[in-house]
């Protein structure tokens, strides 16, 4: 797939994305998160939103936050509740006092928005747009073109630099296939996401990640039909080039096409194990 790569960015320094909005990368780099998590800085009618404030345990990041928007935080966006986007939350919005902004169910119980949103709904001049797959309460944000650019936060459901981890129970292959055709339908100029830069023609991106996403269970449903076999198995053939420590990530990822297909009625569980249906 043709994913995109950036030189590291420099820590704590607001980087310009494009008129009226830019971004802060924290320093949780990672194997599952490339050079850190993006928190964007967007200007709104209502002020100055903050989306994704990052990971806890980083208060420089939270910083350098307060350093770029000083008293005029309106908004504290969340796209979804894992650790990398939510934990500074807190500390944001006790220096800010600006309420919260996320899915109207969460995906996490230290987590409940001040402001509780459903799919379709506006916030400070963007439409929310519920992308459940990676995470039950995922969030993109789409926003109205600026210089004649459509934009669209995709945060962790689409991102430039690599495929999305889908991890059961929250993550859900069956919705995450829904939810990137539902992107296939718009007609975004380019996305935001969570890691990584800019996504220029994204829908091309879109359509090979669920054309891999196919092919991955066209793989797994081969394997089975020679035998019965475990996830690790499973998740040995198919991804034996992986880095060892993204080999735990893969085998979510094959449980949970696993389970779209056992819901489909193309597989079923022998106790541990997985056989063709």
């Amino acid at each position: 797939m043709p994913f995109l790569t950036e030189p590291e960015p420099e820590r704590g320094a607001v980087l310009p994305v494009m008129p009226g909005i830019s971004r802060i990368v924290a320093a949780n780099p990672g194997p599952m998160t490339y050079y850190g998590t993006n928190t964007y800085l967007i200007d709104t009618p209502d002020g100055i939103a903050v989306l994704d404030p990052g990971p806890e345990g980083h208060p420089e990041h939270v910083e350098a936050i307060l350093r770029a928007t000083g008293p005029n935080v309106a908004l504290i966006l969340v796209s979804h509740t894992h650790h990398d986007h939510v934990g500074a939350v807190p500390a944001l919005q006790q220096a800010t006092g600006a309420p919260t902004v996320g899915f109207r169910e969460s995906g996490s119980d230290a987590f409940a928005a001040d402001i509780k949103l459903a799919d379709g709904d506006k916030i400070a001049g963007m439409t929310a747009i519920h992308t459940p797959g990676h995470a039950s309460d995922h969030l993109c944000l789409a926003l109205p073109a600026r210089d004649g650019t459509a934009v669209l936060f995709s945060a962790d459901h689409v991102m430039s630099w690599s495929t999305s981890v889908v991890s059961p129970p929250d993550g859900v292959m069956a919705d995450y296939f829904a939810s990137l055709r539902r992107l296939l339908e718009r007609n975004d100029d380019a996305f935001l996401p969570g890691h990584g830069p800019l996504l220029p023609e994204p829908r091309n991106l879109v359509r090979e990640m669920l054309t891999h996403r196919v092919m991955r269970e066209q793989a797994i449903q081969r394997k089975l039909a020679d035998g019965p076999a475990g996830t690790y198995v499973l998740m040995d053939t198919l991804y034996s080039q992986v880095h060892p420590r993204l080999r735990r990530a893969a085998e979510r990822n094959v449980l949970a096409h696993l389970l779209k297909l056992e819901s489909e009625g193309k597989v079923r569980r022998e106790g541990e194990m997985w056989a063709a249906a």
